[in-house]
């Protein structure tokens, strides 16, 4: 069901909350949390589908703030909203809120009186993101800040800037989508020989961000000189993580993706395996970082530390 309230207020929508689940018995019940996505207007779509999807692992109420500023200058104020409950809204309620004019300006008071009482707050940028999330006004009420790199314009610069605005709490779907690979890395380290990795290759496209972390936290986990090899479209490549090769006296482990989808392991003296690693997608990502709702120490740790440690990072195939 999807109930319109055009030039509306917040109030306004607290009270057709309660009505629809007063007569038609939708409840909040069982909510964990409040997500608020924060996008621009041609980006709301997706990222509410995405929150429904995760919905059904995390039933939460999910608050969408559509915005454009440069549309709302000079423009007179209006809010906008549309609530969604029961199959439009998956395990979650969704209220859609599109700002303009002066009601844009303070997202923090279009959504305070809208989240659920006692319940976390996560906040979702989708594309562009503020300077320092943890220090924006939908940050500061926040436990978790979720952004992600890949949609910046250039995302090996979002990336470094990251590393200067973290706070506590702060998540990059950059990171979410390392899971699998460090977790089939892991797989193979816990398995004999455990002679010492003596260096370590990570390649992957430059429009993709997770290969710079991925490096760092081996760097990190290993303490082996690491090197991070990031190549141009033009290089025939697909996109994303390529592969990495852990170096060791008795040879090379390699785990590299040529298609997408498929990884294939080799390890001296063993036969060849492929390895289901599929490129994650928003829901999957979302649904994974909405599983814990403290900070990210490990995250924390990879993006301000490991990124120095690793320095600086080799461009093939790439023109300026």
């Amino acid at each position: 069901m999807i109930v319109d309230l055009p030039d509306t207020t917040t109030s306004q929508i607290s009270k057709t909350l309660v009505k629809i689940r007063e007569e038609g018995g939708v409840v909040a019940l069982g909510r964990v949390l409040t997500l608020v996505i924060a996008t621009a207007p041609d980006g709301a779509e997706e990222a509410i589908e995405a929150a429904n999807d995760a919905s059904r692992e995390h039933p939460m109420r999910v608050i969408a703030v559509s915005r454009d500023p440069e549309e709302s200058s000079g423009v007179p104020a209006r809010l906008d909203a549309e609530i969604r409950v029961g199959g439009d809204a998956g395990a979650s309620e969704v209220i859609v809120l599109r700002a303009r004019g002066e009601a844009a300006r303070n997202e923090e008071s279009l959504v305070m009186g809208l989240l659920l009482s006692d319940a976390p707050v996560v906040v979702w940028w989708p594309g562009p993101a503020p300077a320092v999330p943890g220090e924006s006004p939908l940050g500061r009420i926040a436990q978790r800040r979720i952004t992600d790199a890949s949609t910046q314009p250039d995302p090996q610069a979002a990336l470094r800037a990251l590393a200067t605005s973290y706070r506590p709490g702060d998540a990059d779907f950059a990171w979410t989508r390392l899971t699998l690979w460090r977790a089939q890395l892991a797989a193979v380290l816990d398995q004999p020989p455990y002679t010492p990795i003596t260096g370590v290759r990570v390649t992957g496209a430059i429009d993709s961000p997770s290969t710079t972390p991925l490096a760092a936290w081996v760097r990190l986990q290993l303490d082996a000189p690491s090197t991070c090899v990031l190549t141009g479209a033009d290089s025939g490549s697909h996109g994303g993580i390529h592969g990495v090769e852990l170096e060791r006296d008795g040879g090379t482990i390699e785990l590299v993706r040529e298609v997408p989808g498929i990884a294939t392991l080799r390890q001296p003296g063993q036969p060849v395996h492929d390895v289901a690693l599929p490129r994650r997608n928003l829901r999957d990502c979302l649904a994974d970082e909405l599983r814990r709702l403290d900070p990210d120490e490990l995250y924390g740790e990879v993006i301000t530390s490991g990124l120095a440690v690793l320095g600086d990072v080799q461009a093939e195939g790439v023109h300026a």
